[in-house]
């Protein structure tokens, strides 16, 4: 009865007018201003490249361009889905996110916990900035370093693996070894960045709870089981959500720096293959036609992961 009254009055609010609508827009003009870039950077480069997704149903020549190119349909999509080595590639990716998922996901987390109970504060300030710095190196300089410590000619880890009485172990060229030389990387450089969320979230934490806790015997492991991790149980739902929708979009730049004759047969993903697709073979089409089905599964799963989420109690991303 009472869900029902706040319904009906909810229903009967007026809607401002627009010379209100006017006066709060200016009240606001700040906050507008602010949100201005934001809104401009996706418009130009996320929706307004939509259109270009047309090609995909299309046999697209950059000479007759998009009006005047012949439409085929679902040519493209259905030469995807036969494809003999895409299989192998959609494989591939879905491994690579999979170890994403259960190896990386939680470090971040993890390592938020720990610096949350370091009382010192210099000495918390100075891991923060060492864990910060790979995030501000380029993929570039990271898959170099990874080279001249893994490479068979005088890098560290075989010298130490060779010291020890073990052979020497082909790390760059090896099928077996480029995923866990991925993951290993990709913990390296964003682990440390991944905390900032959870710490923040951390901070928002009311401290009389752990005061009660501590009142009550609890011990730092039992406040942080049953009062910080359920606290940033939401922020950790959401970023979860998040990384779903990502589940072929891994990076083409990271895998592309790795990518060899040898390991391409376990190291050559979606990215990499409309890299290869689109611009070396000039398939345009063909390549926005993986680029539109990869589009569409992120927002199906996306979509279903909120739902899971709201169903769990959770309030997800809308």
């Amino acid at each position: 009865m009472q869900d029902s009254a706040v319904q009906t009055a909810q229903a009967y609010v007026p809607k401002p007018s627009s010379s209100e609508l006017k006066k709060r827009i200016w009240k606001n003009k700040l906050l507008y201003i602010m949100i201005a870039p934001g809104l401009i950077y996706f418009v130009l480069f996320k929706y307004l490249p939509m259109y270009g997704l047309i090609i995909s149903f299309q046999d697209y020549k950059p000479f007759k361009g998009i009006t005047g190119s012949e439409w085929v349909g679902f040519k493209h999509f259905e030469r995807l889905f036969t494809e003999p080595d895409f299989i192998n590639i959609l494989l591939n990716t879905l491994i690579l996110f999979g170890m994403n998922l259960i190896f990386f996901f939680p470090i971040p987390i993890i390592l938020a916990l720990m610096l949350n109970e370091v009382r010192i504060s210099y000495l918390k300030r100075t891991i923060q900035t060492i864990i910060y710095i790979p995030h501000f190196m380029s993929w570039v300089i990271i898959v170099s370093i990874s080279f001249v410590m893994l490479t068979m000619d005088g890098g560290l880890i075989n010298e130490l693996l060779v010291y020890f009485g073990f052979n020497e172990v082909n790390f760059l060229l090896s099928l077996e070894w480029f995923r866990p030389v991925y993951i290993l990387q990709v913990i390296w450089r964003e682990a440390g960045w991944g905390t900032i969320i959870y710490l923040a979230a951390i901070a928002a934490v009311d401290l009389q709870l752990y005061e009660a806790a501590r009142i009550d015997g609890a011990g730092r492991f039992r406040q942080i089981w049953h009062i910080t991790l359920p606290a940033i149980r939401s922020v950790v739902v959401l970023l979860l959500i998040l990384k779903i929708g990502d589940v072929l979009e891994l990076g083409f730049e990271h895998v592309y720096l790795l990518l060899n004759t040898m390991n391409r047969g376990v190291a050559e993903i979606i990215d990499t293959y409309v890299f290869t697709a689109g611009l070396r073979q000039q398939q345009f089409s063909y390549s926005a036609a993986i680029g539109a089905f990869k589009s569409i599964v992120g927002l199906i799963l996306i979509a279903a992961a909120n739902r899971l989420a709201k169903k769990m109690g959770e309030e997800g991303i809308y």
